[in-house]
């Protein structure tokens, strides 16, 4: 029995590498790899089926490199020590070290990835990790600034319009067949980007019939019989579904909050994944709004990582329906925003005022430090009137009241009435 086409057609050189040119192109950072031979370790972070495997190869093979490899699903800490010891022996003199590849890094858990730094840092591998998870949330600190991050995108129609063609005019089973491709939108649109997706729907066309074959839009859609989901089966594919999920629910819509929800529970997607967004979207789109929002999304990040699917997907519609349906205000996501623009590109160093300052010693009191401070708790109301921002900030407005709800129009109704006409 022949290999799948996706595996007969996998790029052995840089030249036969499809897509990707910001990375493998002319100017790209990988031929720089192979000129200078100089290779830090590296994460390769994008969705399924765009050659994150691939590549790494290619890299091990033209530097012609010992090439270890782990997968994250069912290596443990044990592995990775044997893989450490594996690698010290191939170290001779001044030689370059051998790669390491973890595919799926992200399922590594935090004492897996510890046992990792020790030999990143020492040099006895340089370490490839493929996700399709962002490794700013799975990736534990220490190792992520010890490795380049490189983004891979989806395939874009020309790139599956050159890997079709290539199938069809280099590979030797394929080729023996008489094969007509009258329309792709189909073939591109149920790979959805991932080229390993569109190859295995081209093997399934192909085989559906003994003799010749003519590929239209009708034909791949009969072939596959819905099948092949437009949401990746393994949980990985899930860019354009979360993005349409976060949007429903920013948009009040519970309909398709939780019609988006069931596609990526039933495609697999990691609950935690979702719950998290949930806590997100808590804080950045209903905020003020209804601060009941965050405590919800919360028990229900805390519920699905006790009780697992199925049953977590009755929170998660829970707290997916109230989200969608409560009252929005992005203000506070807003405001650090806009404070956080202030303080990054603010190059003086603006002193706090002496009378917020504590003054623990003689000498700081004597220079002032607490002198004139109002304790809130001492004035009618718990509140007094005094400048809490820098002398040069003094008057600047972060946090604006979305007034449009009833929950932060009492707020700004607050402030103005403590603040008058600071807050108007």
């Amino acid at each position: 029995m022949s290999a799948p086409l996706a595996e007969r057609l996998r790029p052995k050189t840089l030249d036969q590498y499809i897509g990707q040119s910001h990375l493998v192109g002319p100017n790209g950072v990988f031929r720089k790899f192979f000129e200078t031979g100089n290779v830090p370790s590296f994460i390769l972070w994008g969705p399924p089926g765009v050659g994150k495997t691939t590549l790494a190869k290619i890299v091990a093979t033209q530097l012609q490199r010992p090439f270890f490899t782990l997968s994250a699903v069912t290596s443990g800490v044990k592995d990775v020590r044997e893989v450490i010891e594996a690698a010290k022996k191939q170290r001779f003199f001044d030689a370059k070290p051998p790669f390491l590849f973890i595919d799926e890094i992200h399922r590594f858990n935090k004492s897996q990835q510890d046992s990792l730094l020790g030999a990143v840092e020492q040099g006895v591998f340089t370490l490839i990790g493929a996700t399709t998870e962002n490794p700013s949330f799975e990736v534990i600190s220490p190792l992520l600034s010890r490795c380049q991050v490189y983004v891979l995108k989806p395939m874009e129609d020309a790139d599956l319009e050159t890997l079709l063609d290539r199938a069809l005019t280099t590979d030797a089973e394929l080729k023996s067949r008489e094969i007509e491709v009258h329309e792709t939108g189909a073939l591109f649109r149920f790979a959805g980007g991932d080229a390993r997706k569109l190859l295995n729907i081209l093997d399934i066309v192909i085989g559906a019939s003994d003799g010749k074959v003519t590929i239209t839009d009708r034909y791949v859609t009969d072939c596959l019989q819905q099948n092949i989901a437009l949401y990746d089966k393994n949980g990985e594919q899930h860019y354009d579904v979360i993005s349409a999920f976060i949007k429903s629910v920013r948009g009040s819509d519970p309909n398709a909050a939780v019609y988006y929800l069931a596609r990526m529970l039933a495609g697999g997607e990691e609950p935690r994944f979702i719950a998290r967004r949930l806590v997100i979207l808590a804080a950045e789109d209903i905020g003020l709004a209804n601060p009941n929002a965050l405590l919800l999304a919360n028990a229900c990040f805390d519920t699905v990582h006790k009780i697992g699917m199925p049953e977590a997907r009755i929170p998660l519609a829970e707290t997916t329906i109230y989200l969608a349906a409560s009252p929005k205000s992005n203000s506070a996501y807003a405001a650090i925003n806009k404070a956080l623009a202030l303080v990054e590109h603010d190059t003086t160093n603006r002193p706090v005022p002496l009378h917020l300052r504590n003054a623990p010693t003689r000498l700081m009191q004597r220079e002032g430090y607490g002198k004139d401070y109002k304790y809130a708790h001492d004035y009618a109301g718990g509140f007094a009137e005094q400048e809490f921002l820098p002398e040069t900030l003094a008057g600047t407005k972060f946090y604006t009241p979305n007034e449009s709800n009833a929950q932060e129009l009492k707020i700004a109704e607050r402030i103005r009435e403590l603040w008058k006409d600071k807050y108007r």
